[in-house]
């Protein structure tokens, strides 16, 4: 009730800001951060993927996703070939920092308070939405990861689970990893004309692999309101035996649809689950 009264209020919403950056920002004196940074990657590659960076995003501008692949670009060169050591702890805004635009960041989307709005370093949830997909193919423990409360946009060329993905906002709402094993792991992050690029390396050779799956999709209305609704399954499994060491849920997501959705009633589950 709290948060609903204070983003009516925009004063109290910018104080509350301003209150939670620099809490956040005082606590971030008692972490070891991951800050190095290699050109050369480490020897094995665990995960690889890759996100269109031009989408139909409903009646959005489309400059603004040009404007989405400057800050990218920006973003990614403070973030490329990072290091993660054993005992440190991967941050987005450690690394990135303040997009402002004396950094050279410009007008985007961004999905704040409920709605899509364009702001200043719009756009860099794409590149939070690689980094976690890399990282739950790893044994990075996710130590803190926001999603979006609601889905404004319908699916196109979609290629991951919905609510897969990670919200970012300066710099409270962060998303980071524990390295809590005895190997160092990196990402290493492109871009080239048609996609965001990425790769998650590790020092040796790991010994297991991890899939991720999708259960009990499905679209519903509920007081008059579209809502959409997932399982994010984690399967991790021994390379050698190719047997299931552990099945854990990851994530149940239940999110407001700003857009129609094929039906009134439930839709069927996908056909199995999605295994990227």
């Amino acid at each position: 009730m709290l948060k609903k009264i204070l983003v009516k209020i925009p004063f109290a919403y910018t104080l509350r800001v301003h209150q939670l950056r620099w809490s956040r920002s005082l606590r971030n004196q008692f972490s070891t951060f991951a800050t190095q940074r290699s050109e050369s990657p480490l020897p094995q590659v665990m995960k690889r993927h890759q996100s269109l960076l031009r989408r139909k995003l409903g009646s959005s501008d489309p400059r603004l996703q040009e404007n989405k692949i400057t800050n990218l670009g920006i973003a990614i060169s403070r973030m490329n070939g990072v290091v993660i050591l054993p005992g440190e702890t991967f941050s987005y805004w450690k690394l990135v920092g303040k997009p402002s635009k004396r950094k050279g960041y410009i007008e985007g989307l961004q999905l704040s308070r409920g709605e899509v709005r364009t702001g200043v370093g719009g756009g860099l949830c794409q590149l939070a939405n690689l980094l976690y997909w890399l990282a739950l193919h790893s044994p990075l423990e996710v130590s803190e990861r926001h999603h979006h409360s609601f889905d404004p946009f319908p699916d196109d060329h979609r290629v991951l689970p919905f609510g897969s993905g990670a919200s970012v906002f300066y710099n409270y709402v962060d998303l980071r990893f524990h390295n809590s094993t005895s190997q160092p792991f990196q990402f290493n992050l492109w871009l080239t004309d048609e996609h965001l690029k990425g790769t998650l390396n590790c020092g040796e050779e790991w010994p297991y692999a991890y899939h991720i799956e999708e259960r009990n999709h499905q679209f519903h209305v509920k007081d008059g309101k579209n809502y959409r609704e997932n399982e994010i399954w984690r399967r991790v499994v021994d390379k050698k035996t190719g047997l299931t060491v552990t099945e854990e849920l990851l994530v149940h997501n239940y999110s407001e649809v700003k857009y129609e959705i094929p039906s009134a009633k439930p839709s069927v589950p996908a056909q199995g689950p999605v295994t990227m």
